[in-house]
């Protein structure tokens, strides 16, 4: 179910769902050649809309609905949980599996909470795809990298929905309630719930927040991040209307 969910997922999202609507206009035009130059014209518009930054940072910020958490909204809380965000697989220069770029940033902001703020560290993230799990590989990170020390590594959980559920019995083991919440600052919106469902009260500590590009023209010069980018919230959104339903 899981890996079904992931190919009906990148099926329906950009670049994929456009490229597919792109393919099927083309091969309409052989006969209703008006309606598929219509359908191709419309999938490429939209590739080419998406490709913006301006619309990417629109998408992103709409999403980032929690501020910075300041000082003293951490001093209620009990423990930090990092999510995970990705893992770089085989990396040469390290020699095996290491953390992704958003879990990077993730860790790299759980630790800088800690330093200040003396609470401990849950991290979770498993190995969906096989090779390292990812609980472990940031755990690592944190303590070599960042010269944190992580308390509770669950390294089985495959997305957001098992991140919470599967984190759960490790905290409550430890009379944990209250918990700082460190994900993207677009990620959160829809990780949130799913803490609250297993009975955490969360205080959001994003990170990562979105922004424009230096220059105003690089607004609107298409790039590949951007579409990336997009898709990425795009994907949020739909797991936010998932959740709903």
């Amino acid at each position: 179910m899981f890996f079904l969910k992931k190919l009906l997922t990148a099926l329906a999202l950009p670049p994929t769902s456009l490229l597919i609507l792109a393919l099927f206009g083309l091969w309409l035009t052989r006969r209703h050649p008006r309606s598929g130059r219509w359908l191709a014209s419309l999938a490429f518009l939209g590739l080419f809309v998406l490709s913006l930054p301006i619309v990417s940072t629109a998408l992103l910020c709409s999403l980032e609905a929690q501020a910075p958490v300041t000082a003293r909204q951490l001093a209620r809380a009990q423990t930090i949980v990092v999510l995970g965000g990705g893992v770089y697989h085989q990396a040469p220069e390290y020699g095996h599996d290491t953390v992704g770029r958003s879990s990077l940033e993730r860790i790299r902001y759980a630790a800088h909470l800690q330093r200040h703020h003396g609470l401990p560290l849950l991290v979770t993230g498993g190995a969906p795809f096989g090779g390292r799990p990812e609980g472990e590989a940031m755990k690592e990170a944190i303590e070599q990298d960042f010269g944190g020390q992580v308390r509770w590594v669950e390294s089985v959980s495959r997305d957001t929905q098992e991140n919470a559920r599967l984190s759960a019995p490790l905290l409550k083991a430890a009379g944990i309630s209250r918990i700082a919440l460190v994900s993207h600052a677009w990620h959160l919106r829809r990780a949130i719930p799913l803490f609250e469902q297993q009975g955490f009260e969360v205080i959001p500590a994003p990170t990562a927040f979105s922004r424009d590009p230096d220059h105003p023209l690089a607004l609107f010069l298409p790039k590949a991040k951007a579409l990336s980018d997009s898709s990425m919230a795009l994907h949020e959104w739909l797991g936010l209307l998932v959740q709903q339903l």
